[in-house]
């Protein structure tokens, strides 16, 4: 193996690196300080009953969804970027989160009630009701930016129409939502990873853990698709069925992840660009490489969020969106 060829491998090992002390970073931070030493004494089991309440309870479980929310928004957005060639594409901008967040707002609306009474079924229930809204989200933008194919600046301009009319018709819901409710969907639509327990971590893994590997087996497909049609299809692969198998893939990350974190933006648009200039554009290396750099983005940007303002917090969906946002404005900038 060249020393070029090792280079994915070490930066994908130097992420890891970075993720696991960033995890234990947090671990130490929040309204409550611990200590790195009272940390490992809880992790294995001899700290206080305090301690293990606020780690195991509180901070481990929402910090393992960070790194699946955030590994889960990156693919998705790595996906939908090799399958439409657009590098403006991201499952936030595109309104694919705004329709999986439509269908668990309305699953709540119609069959809960309170977004506080979650019981254990429903929990697990809503990944599939946001799956729901996704597609039907990409299904209309699919259709309604098809003309004579599908150009970047059109796929962009038309998922924006619709992330706005999804957003139009989340706030006739909220609206009919009690007070309480409707400060708390605005919140979690806000982008806030409000499952703060193992029920949610349950919930969500599943997707990841099958969902992940088949992508990273169907990358190679991904860089066929990049040569364009004719030579894909000159080269014996099927473009559209596989075209529609990863769009499902990107849109299932997505909607499991926006079940539990909310609107998330802009993370499935910078992680891959940031992979792509690390690992370069392969995307059996890219795919691996934008899980790690979107798991450390997110966690990062929560770790941000509940510190940066105690004793209040800032939704994490926020503060990807206020360091995202310029880079999607400048990527604008540059796209002819």
């Amino acid at each position: 193996m060249t020393k070029q060829s090792k280079k994915p491998y070490i930066i994908m090992g130097i992420l890891i690196l970075a993720i696991i002390g960033m995890f234990f970073l947090s671990l130490n931070l929040g309204l409550i300080r611990i200590s790195p030493v009272d940390v490992l004494r809880t992790l294995v089991g001899a700290g206080t009953e305090k301690d293990a309440l606020v780690l195991f309870q509180f901070r481990l479980p929402r910090m393992v969804i960070a790194l699946l929310i955030g590994a889960g928004l990156a693919v998705s957005g790595a996906i939908l970027q090799g399958v439409s060639q657009n590098g403006l594409a991201d499952p936030g901008i595109l309104g694919i989160n705004a329709g999986a967040g439509f269908a668990v707002v309305m699953f709540i609306f119609f069959f809960q009630g309170s977004l506080t009474g979650l019981g254990t079924i429903s929990i697990f229930v809503m990944p599939f009701f946001a799956l729901l809204g996704a597609c039907l989200a990409a299904f209309l933008i699919y259709i309604l930016a098809w003309k004579k194919g599908i150009t970047p600046v059109r796929l962009i301009l038309v998922g924006i129409g619709i992330n706005a009319a999804f957003g139009a018709a989340l706030i006739v819901f909220q609206l009919k939502m009690n007070p309480r409710d409707f400060m708390q969907a605005t919140i979690w639509l806000a982008g806030s990873i409000w499952g703060t327990n193992w029920k949610f971590v349950l919930a969500t893994l599943p997707w990841i853990l099958i969902l992940l590997p088949i992508t990273i087996y169907k990358a190679r497909f991904l860089n066929v698709l990049n040569l364009g049609d004719q030579v894909a299809t000159n080269l014996g692969t099927r473009v559209e069925k596989e075209r529609r198998i990863l769009l499902f893939l990107s849109v299932a990350l997505a909607g499991a992840c926006v079940a539990v974190g909310g609107g998330i933006a802009f993370l499935g648009l910078v992680a891959p660009h940031i992979a792509r200039r690390l690992v370069g554009p392969r995307h059996q290396v890219l795919i691996p490489t934008s899980a790690l750099v979107g798991a450390l983005l997110l966690l990062v940007a929560d770790m941000l969020g509940r510190n940066v303002l105690q004793p209040s917090e800032i939704p994490v969906g926020l503060v990807v969106a206020m360091l995202g946002a310029p880079y999607f404005l400048y990527l604008l900038m540059k796209t002819p």
